[in-house]
């Protein structure tokens, strides 16, 4: 066995192009032909600049960030988009428009330079991204969900072993984390 990064946006097609047989990623993704199960639930989080006027709060609602803009990216699932951009909101508006980025790291790179705020998983409350942004909890949305998937209808004996240890052992973290989330892996 061995671990394979991948792409946000290539989880399903890894799996059914049999590049990987078992993918731990973060929903949402397109799931048709894949068997999926929630491992666990991780809070979102808002990124700030340090400097922002959200910084040092202790947790913020959509209410709080109602104008702020958020990185778009052009050709992204609109499943995924909706989700990470909280597109609509409950109320019916559409999340403010943002920069346009390409790879994840510009989201970083925006956040940081003040031009938008992003909504992200795999943080813990005030924890420091990087030396010029910081996260915040965001309370009143949906968590992410942690799911393992794989090609529906495969129940060979290691598949099927790998599943039961996943479900048993792969839990949300209970320790702060200095790292950034890490992207899907297979």
């Amino acid at each position: 066995m061995h671990v394979v990064h991948l792409a946000y946006d290539d989880v399903r097609t890894a799996l059914l192009d049999r590049r990987v047989d078992v993918v731990v990623a973060r929903l949402p993704f397109p799931t048709g032909q894949l068997d999926v199960s929630v491992l666990y639930d991780e809070p979102r989080f808002l990124l700030v600049p340090l400097d922002h006027r959200l910084a040092g709060k202790e947790s913020v609602t959509l209410d709080d960030i109602a104008d702020e803009p958020l990185p778009q990216m052009p050709g992204a699932d609109p499943a995924w988009s909706a989700f990470w951009r909280i597109d609509p909101r409950p109320d019916g508006r559409p999340a403010p428009g943002g920069p346009v980025i390409r790879v994840l790291e510009d989201k970083f790179e925006f956040v940081a330079d003040g031009q938008a705020v992003a909504i992200v998983a795999g943080l813990r409350p005030g924890q420091t991204v990087r030396p010029d942004i910081t996260a915040i909890p965001l309370h009143g949305v949906e968590p992410s969900h942690v799911a393992l998937a794989t090609r529906a209808g495969e129940h060979h004996r290691l598949l099927t072993a790998f599943r039961k240890s996943a479900r048993a052992l792969l839990t949300a973290p209970s320790e702060p984390s200095d790292e950034l989330p890490t992207p899907p892996r297979s």
